[in-house]
This record gives C-alpha cells, sequence and structure tokens, in this order.
C-alpha cells in the first residue's frame, strides 16, 4: 500500500526538523549524564558518599537510607514511583576511610550510537583506577588464601604461577592483530613521574634495551622456564623483527640499538622461547606416532598469544633476513613450534610460504635450504590433509618460482629443489599426493593444448620455457621415486605426463629447439627406467638424425661446445656448424644407449632393436656417400652413429645366442621374467659401453663442477675484498652480485623465435 498524503507531507515539511530535534535531545542528555557522573567524582573527593547530592532531591524530597529501613517508612506507590534502583549495601568488615566503588546505574542506559557521536572524556582514567583496585584486592586474597590454606596456595605457585603473579594478565597486547604499545596505568598523586622523563629519553615512548635486562631474561628462561620473561622476549623480539623498516602507525614496547643487544636478544628469544613452550604444555605423541597438543585446555588459550606473536614475528624476520647462519637458526627454532600452530591455519600456511621461499632462493647456501625444507617436510608428516595439502602447493609453487633462470651457478640449486620436492609426495597420503599431482600435470596439458590450438606467432613460448621444462622433469622425478609398485595410486599418472611431453618435444620440431627435445628426453628416459615401463622414445630421437641440420655438410667454426645442461635453445651462429653437430652426434648416442639398456637382458631385444638398427644403417649410408651434394662429410659425427650400431648389433647376437640354449617356451611368464636375471649389466655388451660413458660424463662433470666453484671462490673474494675496501673509507667501485653469472641465462620466453625462421631452417 502506498504512503499517505498526510505521511508525504510530513516527509518533506517535518522529517528533517524532528531528526536534528531528537539528536539535540541526545546529546542534552548526554550532557547531563557527563554532569552527574563529574559531581559524583567530585563528592568522592571532598569525602562525601556518592549519590548523596542526587538522593537528597530525590522522589518527595526524602534522604535515603541504607538497608532495610530505606523501605520501612516507604509505601508501595513511593516505592514503584522511585524505580528499581537499589541501593548498594555497605561491604562487611570494611575498614574506616577507604574509598568504596560504586558503579552509577545511569551508565549502563547509555546507547552505543551516543558514546560514537561524543567520546565521554576520562572513562579511561576510570578503567585504570578500577585495574589499580583490582589488582590490590587480588593481591589481598592471595595473602588471605597463604595463610589460611598454604598447602593450595604452594601447589599454585608450582602449578598455575600466572594465576599468582599476573604474569599473563594483558597477554592480549602482543597478539598478531593488536599492534599498539599497551596502556600505562594512571600514576596515584604524589608518585614521581620519572619514568615518564625516561621513556622519552629513550625515544618515542619506548624502553631502550640493554644486555643486563636481556641476560635477567635469559636467566629466567633456562633456569625457571618463567612465562613472564617469555612474553618480555616475545614483545622485544617482535621490535627487533621490525627493526630495519620504518612503518607508520606500528609502535612497539622496545627500542634496540646496540649491535651486541639485537644479537643476544635474537638467540635467546629463538633458542630458549621454544623450550618454555614443552616445559609448560609439552606434547603427546601416540603409539602410531601422531602429535596432539590439549588445545581445549585453559593454560593453551592463555599461551596462544604469545605463540602467535612469536611465529608472526619469525615469519616477517624470514622475509627480510640475508644472512645465512641467522636464517639456519630461525628455521630450526620453528620446528619445536609446529605441532602447536596445527589448529592455526593462517599461521600454518604463512610458515609453509615463508620456508619455500627460503628454499627456493637461488643465493642462499645448500644447507640453508636443507633447513628450510626439514620445515616443510615436517608439516607434511604431522599436518592433516589440508595443512599436507598447502604445503605441498606451496612447495611446488616455490620450485616453479626458484627455476625461472637456469644457468651453470643455479643449476646444482634446482635440482636439490627437485629431489627434496620429490620426497614430499612420498610422505604426503595418498589421495593428497594423488590430487595435488594429478592438478598440476592436468595444468601443463592445458597449457600445452593451449599452445597447439592457437596458432599463434608467439604462441610456443607458453611451452617452450625453463618453468615448464622443469616442472616436467620434475613431475617424471615424482613419479619415478613413487610410482614403481604396481599398486602405488601415482602409477596411472605415468600415461598422462608421458603423453605431454611427448606433445610439448613436437610443438617445434627444429634445431634451435634441440636442447629442449634433449632435456625432456632425459627425463621420460629416468621415468621408464625407474618404473619399468616401456616408452617408445627412438622415433624421437631418429627424427633428430633426420634433421638437415646433421644431413649437411657443416660449416667451419671456432665457437666453444655448447652446453647442453643450461642450455634451452640454441642461437643462430650454433647452427649448420661443425661444434654443433659433433654435440648433437654424442648426444644422440648416449641417449639411444640409456634408451635400449633397461631391456639390454630382455628375450625380446633382438626384436626391439632391428627397426632402429635398419634406419641408422640407412642414415650411414647416405651419411658417407661420396657423391657430390650428398652426405654431411663429418667423420666425427658418423664415426659416433656406427659405435652405437656396432653395439646394438652385438648385445643382439649376445641375446640370440642364449635364448638358444634356454629350454621354455614363449608363453612361459616365469621363465621369460627370468631370463639372464643373474647376469651383471657390465658382462653384456652394451651395458659395457654404457657404464663407460657414465664413467666418462662423471669425470667430465666432476672438472665442470670443479671449475665452477673456483669461479665462485674468485667471486666471493672479490666481494670480500670491495667490502673491506668500503669499510676503510675507500670507495671501491659499485659490485653486481650477477657479474660473471654467464650470459645463457634463459627468462620465460626471453630468446623465443618466430615461427618463419623454422622454415628457412629446413
Amino acid at each position: 500500500m502506498g504512503q499517505s498524503k498526510s505521511q508525504k507531507k510530513f516527509e518533506r515539511n517535518h522529517l528533517k526538523d524532528t531528526i536534528e530535534r531528537r539528536k539535540g535531545l541526545k546529546k542534552t542528555k548526554q550532557k547531563q549524564q557527563l554532569k552527574a557522573k563529574k559531581r559524583s567524582r567530585r563528592a568522592e573527593e571532598e569525602g562525601h558518599e556518592p549519590g548523596e547530592e542526587d538522593a537528597k532531591s530525590g522522589p518527595n524530597g526524602r534522604s535515603p537510607k541504607a538497608g532495610d529501613e530505606q523501605f520501612k517508612n516507604m509505601s508501595v506507590d513511593e516505592f514503584f514511583q522511585g524505580g528499581f534502583e537499589v541501593p548498594e549495601m555497605p561491604e562487611r568488615g570494611a575498614k574506616g576511610g577507604k574509598r568504596k566503588r560504586v558503579e552509577a546505574q545511569d551508565e549502563a542506559s547509555e546507547s552505543d550510537e551516543s558514546l560514537a557521536e561524543e567520546p565521554v572524556g576520562g572513562s579511561e582514567e576510570d578503567d585504570s583506577e578500577s585495574d589499580d583496585e583490582d589488582a590490590e584486592d587480588h593481591k589481598a586474597q592471595l595473602a588471605r588464601l597463604a595463610e589460611k590454606d598454604p598447602d593450595f596456595h604452594k601447589y599454585l605457585q608450582e602449578n598455575e604461577p600466572e594465576l599468582l603473579g599476573g604474569e599473563l594478565a594483558d597477554i592480549g597486547d602482543i597478539s598478531e592483530d593488536d599492534q599498539e604499545e599497551p596502556k600505562r596505568k594512571k600514576q596515584k598523586k604524589g608518585q614521581a613521574t620519572t619514568d615518564d622523563s625516561d621513556e622519552d629519553a629513550a625515544g618515542g615512548g619506548k624502553n631502550e634495551l640493554d644486555r643486563a635486562t636481556v641476560r635477567k631474561w635469559q636467566k629466567a628462561l633456562t633456569e625457571e622456564h618463567s612465562m613472564r620473561a617469555a612474553r618480555e622476549v616475545v614483545l622485544a623480539f617482535r621490535s627487533a623483527a621490525h627493526i630495519s623498516e620504518d612503518e607508520e602507525g606500528k609502535e612497539f614496547k622496545y627500542s634496540i640499538s646496540d649491535p651486541e643487544v639485537y644479537h643476544l636478544l635474537l638467540t635467546t628469544a629463538l633458542k630458549h622461547v621454544p623450550d618454555v613452550f614443552q616445559h609448560h604444555m609439552p606434547v603427546q605423541e601416540s603409539k602410531i606416532g601422531k602429535l596432539h597438543v590439549p588445545t581445549e585446555s585453559k593454560k593453551f588459550k592463555t599461551l596462544a598469544p604469545v605463540l602467535k606473536s612469536h611465529v608472526t614475528s619469525i615469519i616477517h624476520l624470514l622475509d627480510n633476513l640475508s644472512d645465512a647462519a641467522t636464517i639456519r637458526l630461525t628455521l630450526g627454532s620453528t620446528l619445536p613450534l609446529l605441532p602447536y600452530l596445527l589448529s592455526f591455519k593462517k599461521l600454518i600456511r604463512d610458515t609453509s610460504r615463508a620456508a619455500a621461499n627460503v628454499w627456493s632462493t637461488s643465493s642462499t647456501t645448500e644447507a640453508t635450504r636443507i633447513a628450510a625444507f626439514l620445515v616443510l617436510r615436517r608439516l607434511v608428516v604431522i599436518g592433516d590433509a589440508g595443512i599436507r595439502e598447502n604445503a605441498l602447493k606451496a612447495t611446488y609453487q616455490a620450485l616453479i618460482k626458484g627455476s625461472r633462470s637456469t644457468t651453470i651457478h643455479t643449476l646444482p640449486g634446482i635440482n636439490l629443489m627437485k629431489t627434496s620436492a620429490a620426497e614430499l609426495w612420498g610422505l604426503a597420503s595418498t589421495d593428497v599426493a594423488y590430487t595435488t599431482a594429478f592438478t598440476f600435470i592436468r595444468q601443463l596439458a592445458v597449457h600445452l593444448r593451449s599452445a597447439i590450438t592457437h596458432n599463434a606467432t608467439e604462441g610456443y613460448k607458453q611451452v617452450y620455457n625453463w618453468q615448464y621444462t622443469h616442472s616436467l622433469d620434475f613431475w617424471a622425478r615424482v613419479l619415478a621415486s613413487h610410482a614403481f609398485p604396481p599398486t602405488s595410486p601415482l602409477r596411472p599418472l605415468i600415461y598422462p605426463l608421458v603423453q605431454t611431453t611427448l606433445g610439448a618435444l613436437r610443438l617445434l620440431p627444429t634445431p634451435t629447439y634441440f636442447p629442449l627435445r634433449f632435456h625432456l628426453l632425459r627425463s621420460l628416459l629416468a621415468l621408464g627406467s625407474a618404473t619399468k615401463t616401456y616408452i617408445p622414445l627412438a622415433p624421437s630421437l631418429t627424427d633428430i638424425l633426420a634433421s638437415p641440420e646433421l644431413r649437411k655438410p657443416p660449416k667451419p667454426s671456432t665457437l666453444k661446445p655448447l652446453d647442453f645442461r643450461t642450455a634451452l635453445r640454441t642461437s643462430k651462429a650454433y647452427l649448420r656448424t661443425r661444434v654443433y653437430q659433433d654435440a648433437i652426434g654424442d648426444q644422440v648416442t648416449e641417449l639411444l644407449s640409456e634408451f635400449f639398456l633397461p631391456w639390454a637382458k630382455s628375450l625380446a631385444f633382438p626384436e626391439l632393436a632391428l627397426p632402429v638398427l635398419i634406419y641408422l644403417k640407412r642414415w650411414l649410408k647416405t651419411a658417407n656417400s661420396r657423391t657430390p651434394g650428398v652426405g654431411n662429410k663429418n667423420g666425427k659425427l658418423n664415426a659416433s652413429i656406427a659405435l652405437i650400431v656396432q653395439k646394438l648389433e652385438a648385445n643382439s647376437t649376445f641375446i640370440e645366442s642364449k635364448r638358444g640354449q634356454v629350454d621354455f617356451a614363449p608363453c612361459d611368464r616365469k621363465g621369460v621374467e627370468g631370463f639372464l636375471k643373474d647376469m651383471e649389466m657390465v658382462k653384456l655388451p652394451l651395458g659395457a659401453f654404457v657404464m663407460g660413458q657414465r664413467k666418462v660424463k662423471e669425470e667430465r662433470a666432476k672438472v665442470l663442477e670443479a671449475g665452477r666453484r673456483e669461479e665462485e671462490g674468485r667471486k666471493e673474494e672479490g666481494r670480500r675484498m670491495v667490502k673491506e675496501e668500503r669499510a676503510k673509507g675507500g670507495e671501491g667501485g659499485s659490485f653486481s652480485e650477477e657479474e660473471g653469472e654467464g650470459s645463457e641465462s634463459e627468462e620465460e620466453g626471453s630468446e623465443g623465435i618466430v615461427l618463419g625462421e623454422s622454415e628457412e631452417s629446413e
């Protein structure tokens, strides 16, 4: 139903004035309440009983009487006219001269809206006075308890010291949400105000921390496991964690200006605060190894704000630290606190993120990365399904972020990340491991499909980059480590990963991206060898030999050999050169031998190798042709291919001679699987050849690693000399940490080629 005419007229002419008048009445009422409170406070200061003057002007002008005398001479009508305000009865045993607290009943009737419009002055002072009197009453009660029941008082001292000393009275001040400095209590009349002057002298109203105070806290933590000292250490530690930032609007209780005090405080907080938590609330472990913390207890609720503040400071510190030793100490102190954090999902998520960032940073040392990995591993072991999933996701995202650039200096760290992260998927439950692995492998397949369907000029770059390549290699390592048993839940993921990898290496089959193809082929070879799965990789290797890059005579070049470990694509300077042809020949020979090695003792090896042998012999016949314009005229390349042909033929002949002596039929599964099972791989022609290749490769890798470490040592010595010169006041010049890191770093899609170049190269 619509509004009436009178209502519309009222809203148009009188509504605004009515609202303003009501607001004015509210303000007037509030002013009257303030005046009443001031009169009550003034009466207390002059020694009168509060409310005495107001009572004189009460109903019928009668003065109030205490106790039953007030109601004896009052009629029923007078009683109801006076309301239901019951006067406060005098306390028993109260000494004369002590000021009593009277709660004004009109304060309860004040609305939140009126308080928000005009704040009542002096309320904080009243609250602080009430807190002082509450503390005095609490101390008096404890003194009487010690006299009446000394045994119970001793029990409280041993088991609940915070109830006696008030150690955690304002523990909420250090929660992660409340970053303000605790309110100071009002000083009584006649008390000196030297504390204010001392704090102002310290700067910003903060307490300057000295060595003696930290030593005192450290002694209390180690000898008494004092929660009071732990609380102060956590407050000071929070100030130390934010000391490098100029944060507006944030004030801390302590200030630190001495570097020695800062270092002492950091070591005290990181080493001894976890021991205090373990002393007051030990972690319970079940028979099956499951950890439990009594989070429903009152003590845990009391300790929770201290714990949350301490862990929040640790997370902030990890994001800003650069010293390797300090980072390791911080990560080590986090390990014993993880069981207490299982009920705080946000803190767990932030902790795993901070640890994963340290673990994936290329500038950190190997020992520091291992310390960060131990934190992630601990979370996967003790956490539930949700915590494990968050830890695995944080680990994978950090791995992708840390593998954006791959050089000779960052490659060892990336391999360490892939090896250690693969271990986490074996520790997680089967459901979480399968779900996360399936999700991320599917994501890689979606990227590949997008690159194929959207045939844009630069579309392939979302696949042909270091991050995508390392991701495929990482999942190959995960499945190679944990998908070997036939009953493994991860084994069904082998097929989609192999299909995605094969699609990626065939996306752009140009000589420019032969290094990327070799990376992906090695990942699939390792996966097939570990899981005993046959993956048809021979066509992908023989396609390389069919490329025009290897069928035509090379151009002479003085370029240094290409390092395929840190190369994703080849620059134009290497194409059609003898250096590049020889390197490709070595790679094809090595990968073909590694592909046939797992099946070298199989009964079907001669039939498996026959198509490849026929193709290689035809290729050699064409490559060695002396007809003008035919063949590559590269003796070294052709010799390496001829060598692998010889080893495959020798191994086929050896298998044929051995299987001619068997007395079981091909349908005998047990006999087929046991064929040459006890023979060592080195005694086979192909096995001996591959073992020799691996030994030469290992020696070459050791020489390259020694050269890399020597180069890093020279650069570190240069940095040290520059720091010393700067410390002495010299101008040492600027020094870049990335100087000399190598120009072969590959950013995501940084050096991609256009599709027209592939057509020109062929």
